[in-house]
């Protein structure tokens, strides 16, 4: 991907440590980075805690960057990761859920929630969002970023392509056994919920 002359120019002025700079990247970007770390969490609370961690390592690793891609692919490269590391956390604790809730509390652990509604989803299709994002959180990884970054937050396939470091082609493919996925699940549900 090119990169605009404004973007290279900004680039430099954040690798000298500048805070205006950062400033203006922070604003121009934390809301597409916030919602696609909710896409992945679930939860409103951790998806702003997952949000700073990719700023700071945004502020920590820019003098590396290499401007391979653009610096908008290179946030969400970053923000899919960090997602998905709180995920994986997650899944890993509740594992040993059960030992913790011998000693202690498990709140620290129910926050990865299959109860969590999207702020922007009518209160009378809530169930119908909380059954397709079991479904989505269902799919293999890979297929799951593709997804969410696609159909949740609209980035194009050439984009997740460059964010993920795969092929076009793999991108679209992963895309379409996604949406075969989901289909073959919401059938199911939709086929049980009408009988």
């Amino acid at each position: 991907m090119q990169i605009q002359q404004g973007e290279i120019e900004l680039i430099e002025l954040l690798k000298a440590g500048d805070g205006p700079a950062f400033k203006h990247l922070v604003e121009e970007h934390q809301d597409k980075v916030f919602r696609l770390c909710l896409g992945y969490v679930k939860n409103e609370e951790e998806a702003e805690d997952v949000a700073q961690e990719v700023f700071i390592e945004v502020h920590e690793s820019i003098t590396g960057f290499e401007m391979q891609s653009s610096l908008s692919t290179w946030i969400f490269r970053i923000a899919v990761n960090k997602s998905l590391e709180r995920i994986r956390y997650y899944k890993r604790s509740k594992r040993f859920g059960w030992l913790t809730s011998l000693f202690g509390s498990e709140e620290k652990y129910s926050k990865y929630s299959y109860d969590w509604v999207n702020p922007g989803v009518k209160l009378e299709n809530a169930e119908r969002s909380q059954v397709l994002y079991r479904a989505i959180d269902s799919l293999p990884e890979k297929q799951h970023a593709a997804f969410i970054m696609h159909k949740v937050e609209g980035i194009s396939y050439k984009e997740i392509a460059e964010v993920m470091e795969l092929s076009l082609s793999a991108v679209e493919s992963l895309i379409f056994r996604a949406n075969s996925n989901l289909r073959k699940q919401l059938e199911q549900y939709y086929k049980v919920d009408k009988s």
